[in-house]
């Protein structure tokens, strides 16, 4: 197995096509098809399943594809760093919880855009658990989680610190009230998302079973449906302070255990650390660290 075997198990994974591998790889099908039926024999497993639909990776193939991705970025991150002579420059790819982009990021973003014209940040939204593995995957360059984090082929560094708070409608006057709901259900984002999982912690602490869920992809759904009453969730206090105001929702504090929660950038160890995230970072330090100092200013 070598680089181009590599590059081949991607293609055709994508495309679920030998042919439309080969068109992406500047090749003709049969090279494609040769290449996988030998390395196929080379391992001794099924690489795809064939039909008259097309392919279709098999277990032993998945395995596989973790490798291809890692292989791709470590040439990638060999090229930018050849080409990085310290000014941020190029594509930023990066991950954040949506939480984190709407109440942490856009002012950074825009002055960081505005101070170095020759990168071009990309922002994906995601949970926890699925922007960690588009890092891992070599799929983002970092990503903005909730902490904390523990994998071997991370780095993690804490960014921000957030309390959360319990959300509900204006109707529920008290944390204690939530136990009288009945049916109560959680609005939340999908698996995966760690506030998720603290609200249901949460809960229980205050003996109730983990209630029905209903999965929404963005704060703005989330927020609505509470007010509407349709259920609880929890969420960072900054996100929710402008419908709190406008007395759309009841915010409640929780013991310290649930509500304290930091968010942490994480990013692969053996990834190349380029001068355009370095930077974006530095920016974002230094953004945290004023507004700590704001705080204790104003205590």
């Amino acid at each position: 197995m070598d680089v181009i075997d590599l590059k081949v198990i991607d293609a055709v994974a994508r495309h679920g096509s030998m042919n439309k591998a080969a068109v992406e790889l500047n090749t003709v099908q049969s090279n494609v098809s040769s290449r996988i039926r030998s390395l196929e024999d080379e391992l001794g497993v099924s690489l795809f399943q064939r039909s008259a639909k097309g392919v279709q990776i098999t277990p032993a193939g998945r395995r596989v594809l973790p490798y291809a991705a890692r292989l791709s970025k470590l040439l990638s991150d060999a090229s930018a760093a050849a080409r990085d002579d310290g000014k941020p420059s190029g594509v930023l790819e990066i991950g954040t919880l949506e939480t984190t982009l709407a109440l942490r990021l856009p002012l950074l973003i825009a002055r960081f855009a505005q101070a170095y014209p020759d990168v071009r940040p990309l922002v994906r939204t995601g949970t926890t658990s699925s922007l960690i593995q588009g890092v891992v995957e070599c799929k983002l360059e970092g990503a903005f989680v909730a902490g904390p984090v523990s994998h071997p082929e991370l780095q993690v560094e804490t960014v921000f610190h957030e309390e959360l708070v319990l959300v509900t409608s204006r109707a529920v006057r008290a944390l204690e009230a939530v136990k009288a709901i009945t049916q109560l259900k959680t609005v939340v984002f999908r698996v995966g998302c760690s506030y998720r999982q603290r609200l249901d912690a949460l809960l229980a602490s205050l003996g109730m079973l983990a209630p029905e869920p209903l999965e929404f992809g963005s704060i703005d759904a989330i927020i609505a449906c509470v007010s509407a009453g349709v259920g609880v969730t929890l969420l960072p206090r900054g996100v929710v302070a402008t419908a709190w105001r406008e007395g759309l929702i009841a915010v409640h504090e929780i013991p310290s255990v649930f509500a304290q929660v930091e968010t942490v950038f994480v990013r692969r160890i053996d990834g190349h650390f380029s001068s355009a995230l370095a930077t974006f970072l530095d920016s974002v330090h230094a953004e945290s660290e004023a507004r700590s100092l704001n705080v204790r200013q104003l205590a």
